[in-house]
């Protein structure tokens, strides 16, 4: 029997050539797609993790795993390392979202952390390199926040003074959560956390929107951070926006467009 040489040859080289192809794509070799992201929400202020119930939930129900970090509202540096030291301990890429103050903690908690493929920023602040919650707040005027709030100092651990800011409860829902029913603005304003004032002004040390893909719901009826602020915030990110007719605590009064804006950018790394 006479084998064509030439025939095994070229065989053998276009099997070669289709292989190294299929084997850089990974999909022919495999055909698995790519993993689910991680989400990982971050709370702001005057506010904590089980405000994210309603979307955890949806975003479950369609198969992610989500972590609701414990946003500990001492200071944006150790806020921020927290959440790094979180996000370490996760596996695969990872879609981060923040809310409120939890803008400015996902945007420097990302620094650094290749894992972390889309920024979402809800009703939020998202601080350019030396920015902080105080300047956007001067220089969008119309925040109902500083005529709403109580002080209260407080001993750190290491003796130093510190002060708490917390919402009045008579001022919570009109500052805070205007589209929240009565009774569920009241349950959030008893169980509100405390943020340290120095907070306000604490400066971002990292624009992290401007190398990682950023989503940004702005809530047109924010009394809490203008819409004006987080326009330009948005517009200034680059980020892929959406308008939603919300409070501040879009979160808790419009769950499902909050699932939808982190679903969109769980799919742009999927």
């Amino acid at each position: 029997m006479r084998i064509n040489r030439a025939v095994v040859t070229l065989t053998a080289a276009t099997f070669a050539a289709v292989g190294a192809a299929s084997w850089g794509t990974g999909a022919f070799a495999s055909g698995v797609s790519a993993p689910k992201p991680t989400i990982v929400l971050v709370h702001g202020a005057f506010a904590d993790a089980s405000g994210w119930r309603d979307v955890v939930q949806g975003l479950q129900a369609r198969g992610y795993k989500v972590v609701a970090a414990a946003n500990p509202l001492r200071g944006l540096a150790s806020d921020s390392a927290y959440v790094s030291e979180v996000l370490k301990g996760i596996t695969g890429p990872v879609v981060l979202a923040g809310h409120s103050y939890g803008g400015e903690v996902i945007t420097d908690a990302a620094a650094g952390n290749p894992q972390v493929k889309a920024l979402v920023y809800i009703a939020a602040i998202a601080p350019d390199k030396g920015e902080s919650a105080n300047d956007v707040l001067g220089a969008f005027p119309g925040s109902r926040l500083p005529e709403s709030l109580n002080t209260l100092p407080y001993t750190r651990a290491d003796g130093s003074a510190g002060t708490d800011l917390s919402i009045k409860p008579d001022k919570f829902r009109q500052a805070f959560a205007g589209d929240v029913p009565a009774w569920k603005a009241s349950v959030m304003a008893a169980t509100q956390r405390p943020i340290e004032a120095s907070s306000l002004a604490d400066r971002g040390v990292n624009a992290t929107w401007r190398s990682v893909p950023s989503w940004f719901l702005v809530a047109t009826q924010d009394q809490a951070i203008p819409p004006a602020a987080q326009r330009f915030m948005a517009e200034r990110a680059h980020a892929h926006t959406v308008e939603v007719d919300s409070s501040h605590a879009a979160v808790v009064s419009h769950p499902a467009a909050v699932r939808d804006i982190i679903l969109d950018a769980a799919h742009s790394v999927e």
